[in-house]
């Protein structure tokens, strides 16, 4: 039987770890230093490696690795997760709206929501019971891997969902290493002699398909979500669900804007182009969605992308 000080101690650790992990990555600030923090999660491994019936599937010591395995099992996606069509300046954006308002009807034109289009590595993430029971690549589209104990072990991701959440809900989005965490990790591999990375998206690709996830755990990798396979009974919209996401503890861009029309469209880019280098992760250029996803249905999909969304690129630098 596991003495009471035990568990009360195990339950407080676990509380103040997930408090600091939510100040850095939803808020961006820090209380504590980061070997504070670890010393909080070895305290709290060592209690549960001494007592294993302490351990819970969303404890934080998930996120140290596992050993590891010889190959990663398919995971078929549904819906698929689509690629999306370009359009490289207004005009073509232009000709986007267009055949949206004909195709829906549309009197005016309709609401947006303008979002970075992070450089990284998309991934599902699989929720049941409100715990994370999955973490799977995009791969394809229609098939990717199953790399969910790579998965755990970015301090980003929630390995539980708060109460007022949907108990099952699959959320979408990018593996990403924010600019002053890749930073660090080249001035590592520097002073050990290795080779550095050439980018942060082939190194956030080849960091999560690592056989051993413990090496997977020693890199700064950070979640942000941009979508849900469905979207939860009560949202309607693509910035209420980014909204709602963010109040669940999922890490959120937090750099949405709602447009109505191509003038707006074209202006929230503009300020996303310009805002470039101060945001905190590589970006090629913008996600415009229809807000509405009752519009979204009506639009539908082709084989290989949405008809209602369209990433709008960057000029090259």
């Amino acid at each position: 039987m596991i003495p009471r000080e035990v568990i009360d101690e195990a339950r407080a650790l676990r509380g103040l770890i997930e408090h600091h992990r939510a100040l850095y990555y939803r808020e961006d600030r820090s209380e504590i230093p980061d070997e504070d923090f670890d010393a909080l999660v070895a305290r709290l491994l060592q209690l549960e490696e001494a007592w294993p019936g302490l351990k819970t599937p969303d404890s934080p010591t998930s996120r140290v690795g596992a050993p590891p395995v010889t190959g990663f099992a398919p995971v078929v996606h549904d819906p698929p997760m689509l690629s999306l069509d370009n359009v490289f300046d207004a005009g073509e954006f232009a000709a986007f709206e267009a055949r949206v308002m004909r195709e829906t009807g549309l009197d005016v034109p309709p609401r947006y929501s303008v979002e970075p289009k992070l450089d990284g590595l998309a991934v599902s993430l699989l929720y049941s019971g409100g715990v994370l029971v999955r973490g799977a690549t995009r791969g394809d589209g229609t098939t990717g891997e199953d790399v969910t104990a790579n998965i755990r072990t970015i301090r980003s991701v929630p390995l539980a969902l708060p109460e007022d959440a949907p108990r099952d809900i699959e959320v979408r989005g990018e593996v990403v290493f924010r600019k002053a965490d890749f930073e660090a990790l080249n001035r590592k591999k520097a002073e050990a002699g290795e080779k550095p990375f050439a980018n942060p998206r082939n190194a956030a690709s080849g960091s999560l398909r690592q056989l051993d996830s413990r090496i997977t755990a020693s890199r700064p990798l950070s979640f942000v979500a941009w979508s849900a396979a469905a979207p939860p009974e009560g949202i309607e919209t693509q910035t209420g669900l980014l909204e709602a996401l963010g109040r669940w503890g999922i890490p959120v861009s937090g750099r949405n804007r709602r447009c109505r029309g191509a003038a707006e469209v074209e202006k929230a880019l503009a300020e996303l182009e310009a805002d470039r280098r101060s945001l905190p992760w590589e970006i090629d250029g913008a996600v415009v969605k229809l807000d509405d996803f009752s519009l979204a249905r009506r639009m539908g999909s082709i084989s290989h992308a949405p008809r209602w969304a369209v990433a709008w690129k960057f000029h090259a630098q």
